[in-house]
């Protein structure tokens, strides 16, 4: 019986189609370089986590 082909993902850098198997070094990423590419778009905040504001502690 013959394995399952992987599920293939896309790079969430540049859209290139990743398998989603252990050999895929830099999975979710197609690369070392897409993965930093993403890590430096965090670190210079340009990607965000939506938050509410927080409540407002004067209002009583």
């Amino acid at each position: 019986m013959a394995e399952p082909a992987p599920r293939v993902v896309k790079c969430p850098a540049c859209g290139k189609d990743v398998p989603w198997k252990p050999e895929s070094k830099w999975r979710p990423f197609c690369s070392e370089r897409c993965r930093n590419v993403d890590l430096g778009a965090w670190a210079t905040e340009s990607y965000r986590v939506p938050a509410s504001a927080p409540p407002d502690s004067t209002a009583e």
